[in-house]
C-alpha cells in the first residue's frame, strides 16, 4: 500500500523549522512516501495588513475578509509564505511546487453560512484531487495555500485546518499530521505533565472545560478537531523540532498525541 500523508502546518510554524525537518521530508519522499502540505499564514497577514493600515478582525477565529483583505491574504499566503516553504524543500535536495486553491480550481468553495458577518470567508465544496495526484506523480511535493474559488470566479479566503482536512479527505488520506511548536496535547499525571498518546474528541472537550487544556493550546486542538471530516479518521499533533519528527509520525507511531473520533 502506498504511503501517503497530508501535513498542516502554520506559516510562521514552517519559517521555523530546523533545516533537519526539511532533510526529513526529503528521505520520505525518496523512500516512496508522498506528502502533500497544506499551509496557513495568520501572523503574517496580519502584520501586513497592520503596515497597508487595513482593519480586519475576526468572528469565532475566522478573519472578516472583505475584497481589500482578500487580495491581502491571496498575496501573503500564494505568494511570500508559498514560496518561502518551497524554497526550503527545494534547498534539502527535494522537489516541490507551490500551488494556491484557485489553480485549476484545485479548492472549490461557496460562502460560509454567516458571509454577511464575515465577508469573503468560504467553505470548501470540493477539491481536485486528480491535480494533487499528477503532481505527486511527477515527483513533486504539493504546497498549497488555502484559497478557494467558485464557479462565477469569485476567491475565498479558506482556514487552512478546514482546507487541510477537505484535501486529505478528499485524497482519501486516513491520517493527518498537525506540525505545531508543541509536543501534543498535555495531561497531568501524578504531578507531571506528560503528553497524552492519544485521545477522543469528547475526552479533549471534557479537558477544556475542565481547565486542563487552556490559552493557546485551545485553538491548536480544536483545529486539529476541525480536520477530522470525511475519510480522515486521526489527526496527530506533533512538535516540528523533534528529531525524526514525520517518520515516527507517519510510519511508527508514538509520538505527539493521537485525535481519533471516538
Amino acid at each position: 500500500m502506498e504511503q501517503r500523508f497530508v501535513m498542516k502546518c502554520g506559516g510562521s510554524t514552517l519559517a521555523a523549522l530546523p533545516d533537519s525537518f526539511f532533510d526529513e521530508l526529503r528521505g520520505l519522499q525518496e523512500n516512496g512516501v508522498k506528502a502533500v502540505i497544506v499551509h496557513g499564514g495568520g501572523p503574517a497577514i496580519s502584520g501586513t495588513l497592520d503596515k497597508l493600515g487595513i482593519e480586519s478582525g475576526f468572528v469565532n477565529g475566522l478573519r472578516k475578509t472583505s475584497e481589500e483583505v482578500l487580495d491581502v491574504v491571496e498575496m501573503v499566503l500564494s505568494g511570500r509564505i508559498n514560496k518561502e516553504i518551497v524554497r526550503k524543500i527545494q534547498q534539502s535536495g527535494a522537489q516541490a511546487l507551490g500551488l494556491s486553491g484557485v489553480d485549476g480550481k484545485l479548492i472549490q468553495a461557496r460562502p460560509v453560512a454567516n458571509a454577511d458577518e464575515i465577508g469573503f470567508v468560504g467553505d470548501v465544496t470540493n477539491v481536485n484531487a486528480a491535480i494533487i495526484e499528477g503532481i505527486m506523480d511527477m515527483g513533486y511535493i504539493p504546497v498549497i495555500a488555502p484559497v478557494g474559488i467558485d464557479d462565477a470566479g469569485q476567491r475565498y479566503n479558506i482556514n487552512a485546518d478546514t482546507a487541510a482536512g477537505a484535501v486529505a479527505s478528499h485524497l482519501g488520506v486516513e491520517r493527518m499530521i498537525v506540525v505545531t511548536d508543541v509536543p501534543g496535547i498535555l495531561k497531568t499525571v501524578d504531578g507531571e505533565k506528560r503528553v497524552l498518546p492519544s485521545a477522543t474528541i469528547e475526552e479533549i472537550e471534557a479537558m477544556i472545560a475542565s481547565g486542563e487544556i487552556y490559552g493557546g493550546m485551545i485553538p491548536k486542538v480544536r483545529a486539529a478537531i476541525q480536520c477530522i471530516q470525511g475519510r480522515v479518521r486521526e489527526v496527530v499533533i506533533v512538535s516540528g523540532n523533534e528529531p525524526g519528527v514525520l517518520s515516527r509520525a507517519v510510519l511508527e507511531g508514538g509520538i505527539g498525541t493521537r485525535i481519533v473520533q471516538s
